[in-house]
């Protein structure tokens, strides 16, 4: 075999390594973002009341949507920012809200509900896929505001976290206790 076809071959098969690389790491979304602004649930918060009530009376169904969860996203392999709520609408369906979300882009990133706690930096970036987790959708945006649905028979109780999980790398982005 020549020269020739030996450097032939070696730029080829370097050429296929180059396009299979930068279609698993897709290094082009460390450079864009994508920013997100769905409208958010407007929560309603009660006020403490002075008087005393006298008597106990069922109270009506809210009118408005309710939090039952907030908590604020850390940084695990790549900074991140921002808040989570989970929230119940007045029908009783729960949304999980994304406040003012900065990330990086990456491929494949997922927003989790996760029974595994949430454990600050390096030694918190692989546990997400380590116990249960419900898999809300791909992130929509790395940046802004973002609604999710949480299914119906969702035991919130059994998920204390929120991870944005790169499925690709298993790795998460960031993460928030919501208990």
């Amino acid at each position: 075999m020549s020269k020739k076809w030996v450097i032939t071959i070696i730029a080829g098969v370097a050429a296929v390594g180059l396009v299979v690389a930068a279609a698993l790491f897709q290094p082009w979304l460390l450079f864009v973002d994508v920013e997100v602004d769905e409208a958010l649930p407007a929560v309603e918060t009660a006020e403490p009341s002075a008087a005393p009530m006298p008597t106990v009376t069922p109270s009506p169904e809210p009118a408005a949507p309710v939090q039952l969860s907030v908590g604020e996203l850390i940084s695990h392999e790549h900074e991140t920012t921002g808040t989570v709520r989970i929230i119940e609408n007045p029908d009783g369906s729960r949304v999980l809200t994304l406040e003012n979300l900065s990330t990086s882009n990456g491929p494949d990133v997922h927003v989790w509900l996760a029974e595994t706690p949430v454990v600050p930096g390096f030694d918190g970036w692989f546990l997400a896929d380590d116990a249960g987790y419900v898999d809300l959708g791909t992130i929509k945006g790395n940046l802004g505001n973002q609604v999710y649905e949480i299914p119906a028979d969702v035991d919130l109780g059994a998920y204390p976290s929120v991870y944005l999980w790169c499925a690709q790398f298993a790795v998460s982005f960031g993460a928030a206790s919501v208990a």
